[in-house]
């Protein structure tokens, strides 16, 4: 035993895929599984810090979780023909019960695990709440703290995904060819969702969510080393961070939100630029950039400017046109329109959004009324600009996004007034 309690919390995180990896190589039914492990791991987080961590961590996890599936299956009504299903699943030599020191400790596994969570069958929001649950480790409380719903609500929303893995029979082994690069495509998109959501909050009286975006910073790192030669997984592990860099500087003591153009850069945490820079540029060399990629790219030139005016729009431009042509989509061509007012005049983004207006999808959504309202500024339509502000505000479900374009719209209304 080692005396270790600060350190449990962040070790336990770190096992929590491990463990139910090794037990669904070992055993099948995932929805069993995931009930051991998160048993294991409390009783861990329970015991250890009394204690102390035992010298073989993972082997122990492993062992107790293996514990509790066995109680699960004997103290169930439907006992024999859970452990029939779980015989099938399982070599005669496993039903001994090998040491749990013999367990390998392959990536693989873990990799295998994650690409399961993620896997098409499954609703977006579920793969989010498995990933975060069974792969990051965190509690159904946590989760639904940071989504801002009740437990209850996320609790059977992880209930509904692991009822869904076991009625389709998902395979947890790890796909292989183009499979396997649609999965991972997946994965990476489940990532990408969790950091969004907690760098901007969709909804809720917060602008940004930090568990969410440092959970998924740790998870993209835990997948950058299982593939470390993966050009994407390195884009998004970069895109992050260049990203989350600016964190400190986008809201104010109050909560309100502080735009690009007004943060302090002072407050950028260079040391995630450092990184996110140098990823990203080690990527890029390799071969033909992914979306995850490109805008890595186009975060670094905005973190390398040291005022809004420094910015090498054209070479924004540029990379969102590449970006466009690849992995099309409204909200590039939004942030494409504003390079391209930056660069060629505010009409010139104009014309770009009244392109994407025709659009349903983004019509009235609050943030190309709030990029129009922006250019309609710049080109002196000030009248028009504030009534989109209003637009804006009305359809923004964040709380802080609402205020600050409120305060936009009535900060015109006053100019035109005092004119």
């Amino acid at each position: 035993m080692t005396a270790d309690p600060g350190g449990v919390g962040d070790l336990l995180r770190e096992l929590a895929p491990q463990v139910l990896a090794a037990l669904v190589r070992r055993y099948g039914q995932f929805h069993l599984c995931e009930d051991a492990s998160q048993e294991a791991l409390l009783a861990a987080a329970l015991q250890w810090p009394a204690d102390g961590i035992p010298d073989n961590p993972r082997g122990w996890l492993i062992t107790a979780a293996a514990r509790r599936l066995m109680d699960q299956v004997r103290s169930d009504r439907s006992r024999r023909s859970r452990e029939e299903l779980i015989a099938v699943a399982t070599p005669q030599s496993e039903l001994l019960g090998p040491p749990a020191d013999a367990e390998p400790a392959d990536g693989d596994d873990s990799l295998a695990l994650l690409f399961g969570c993620c896997h098409p069958g499954l609703s977006s929001p579920s793969q989010i709440a498995l990933t975060l649950r069974a792969v990051g480790g965190l509690s159904t409380a946590q989760i639904a703290a940071a989504f801002g719903v009740p437990e209850a609500t996320m609790a059977q929303r992880i209930s509904r995904a692991k009822q869904a893995i076991k009625e389709a029979g998902f395979d947890f082994s790890l796909p292989a060819g183009p499979e396997r690069t649609e999965r991972l495509r997946a994965v990476l998109h489940v990532l990408y969702l969790v950091f969004n959501e907690g760098y901007t909050a969709s909804d809720g009286d917060e602008l940004t969510v930090p568990a969410l975006s440092e959970e998924a910073i740790r998870l993209t790192r835990w997948l950058h080393r299982l593939l470390p030669d993966d050009s994407e997984v390195t884009g998004l592990l970069a895109l992050m961070l260049l990203t989350d860099a600016r964190r400190a500087a986008r809201t104010r003591p109050d909560g309100s939100l502080v735009p690009l153009a007004e943060q302090d850069r002072q407050k950028w945490n260079r040391e995630q630029i450092a990184e996110g820079t140098a990823l990203i540029s080690a990527a890029l060399p390799r071969g033909e950039a992914g979306p995850y990629q490109l805008q890595a790219a186009i975060a670094a030139v905005h973190d390398e400017a040291a005022t809004m005016a420094d910015t090498d729009w054209p070479q924004v431009l540029s990379l969102y046109e590449l970006l466009e042509l690849l992995s099309p989509n409204p909200f590039t061509t939004l942030n494409r329109a504003v390079a391209a007012a930056m660069v060629h005049g505010p009409e010139a983004g104009l014309r770009v959004l009244d392109e994407l207006a025709a659009d349903k999808r983004m019509a009235e959504h609050h943030r190309l009324l709030a990029a129009r309202a922006h250019l309609r500024e710049l080109a002196g339509e000030r009248r028009a600009a504030a009534e989109d502000y209003r637009q804006a505000a009305l359809r923004a479900t964040s709380l802080p996004e609402r205020r600050y374009l409120a305060a936009q719209a009535a900060r015109l209304d006053g100019m035109r007034g005092a004119g």
